[in-house]
């Protein structure tokens, strides 16, 4: 018996269990050489992550903490919205930081089956409400 399983079939389980079933894509990203260069060409980065949630490719980002949460060197993780994986290494390799070398990346497909989400957003001031 095998250790794996087509991600074709995680998909139709999924659907046949009546889970959401939702095909995200994350992008791991890590500093290719250091941190002066990413600080160099975070304008640019921030500018494209923001086109993504204006357009509602980009569901979450941020950094992530190394092991034990006490430092960062730097690496982050971005989820994305996509047809399929091709559109999402499209998407990830156009960022400014990758496609200029600053930062490695790959990509993974992730499939949302359970969880909550909540959001409370105040209708005078239209934020976020803690």
């Amino acid at each position: 018996m095998s250790d794996t399983a087509t991600w074709t079939s995680v998909l139709e389980r999924a659907a046949t269990n009546d889970l959401l079933g939702k095909e995200l894509f994350v992008v791991f990203t890590c500093p290719s050489n250091g941190m002066e260069p990413i600080r160099e060409n975070i304008k640019d980065h921030l500018a494209y992550q923001a086109m993504l949630e204006d357009t509602g490719v980009l569901f979450a980002v941020g950094p992530l903490g190394d092991r034990g949460g006490e430092t960062w060197s730097g690496s982050g993780m971005v989820v994305i919205r996509a047809e399929d994986n091709a559109e999402a290494e499209k998407i990830a390799a156009a960022d400014p930081m990758h496609a200029a070398g600053v930062r490695n990346y790959h990509v993974q497909p992730w499939l949302v089956n359970e969880g909550t989400i909540a959001v409370k957003v105040g209708f005078a001031s239209g934020r976020r409400v803690h």
